[in-house]
């Protein structure tokens, strides 16, 4: 038995878009359009008090535009985390979750590392803040999950590569086990090069899949951190879901399925 995505799903596509510009309202209607989904991570207290304001989106907006995907902290002011000091920190951060919970009225438990930068030190603050995830701008071109969700390393920026790699992630060897592939980047980027065909092009590529998982970032995080706290007995036939999750398997080489529930305990095969 291998562990799959919800429903069977054999991989997973997400996006990560950060600074909450004006740029994300033709974003985000290019990838509902196409069924795509993914996390916006707000500067909340550069978010615009009004819509017309020139840069960023309105706070006022923040529910409706987003609907659908996640809202995820980036850092009330977008500051550099490593430069502050840790109570600098600790507001940075905690005033962000609360500002975008407020409009949201959702959790918000995912980051996106202003500039890209972190540290250790800074990783154990946002672990005590309640911050479960946060993404680098480091790209893998590759379709492994992050071994540190911390650290979470995108696949790649959508200048990157991204057709060669999406191409690449269709046909995912077999080996990769929950193969997930991520794109990041800024809404303005596509507005101030004049090539918003590149997402056009790769959400037509994508849509529509029937073995891919839409997920947002928190979802798969949620998700690939309940697989890896299932229990299984000594010869590894028994397994138990200590987990809110339904957790998905599949029998090797065959299309059946199965779903362990929450608590469950399942046998796998025979001893």
């Amino acid at each position: 038995m291998r562990f799959v995505y919800p429903e069977g799903k054999s991989k997973a596509l997400t996006f990560s878009y950060d600074d909450g510009q004006i740029h994300d309202r033709k974003l985000v209607e290019i990838m509902n359009r196409h069924g795509m989904r993914g996390t916006f991570h707000l500067n909340s207290g550069k978010l615009a008090p009004d819509r017309n304001h020139p840069v960023f989106v309105a706070a006022e907006e923040v529910a409706e535009l987003y609907a659908g995907h996640e809202v995820a902290a980036h850092g009330v002011q977008h500051r550099n985390l490593p430069t502050l000091t840790h109570n600098q920190v600790v507001n940075e951060v905690l005033e962000d979750r609360r500002a975008l919970e407020r409009l949201t009225g959702g959790m918000v438990q995912g980051l996106s590392y202003a500039f890209g930068n972190y540290s250790e030190e800074i990783i154990v603050i946002l672990r005590s803040l309640g911050v479960k995830y946060s993404r680098t701008v480091n790209s893998t071109n590759g379709f492994f999950p992050p071994a540190d969700f911390m650290a979470w390393h995108p696949t790649c920026h959508h200048n990157g590569r991204l057709m060669e790699l999406g191409q690449n992630f269709l046909s995912v060897p077999g080996y990769v086990e929950l193969p997930l592939m991520y794109v990041w980047g800024h809404s303005f980027e596509f507005a101030g090069n004049n090539d918003w065909n590149v997402i056009e092009e790769f959400a037509e590529l994508m849509e529509g899949k029937e073995d891919i998982w839409y997920a947002t970032n928190g979802e798969i995080c949620d998700y690939i951190l309940a697989v890896r706290s299932q229990e299984f007995s000594g010869d590894g036939l028994t397994m138990k879901n200590p987990t809110a999750t339904d957790i998905w398997l599949r029998k090797d080489d065959s299309r059946e399925l199965l779903k362990v529930g929450p608590g469950q305990c399942v046998f796998l095969g025979e001893r």
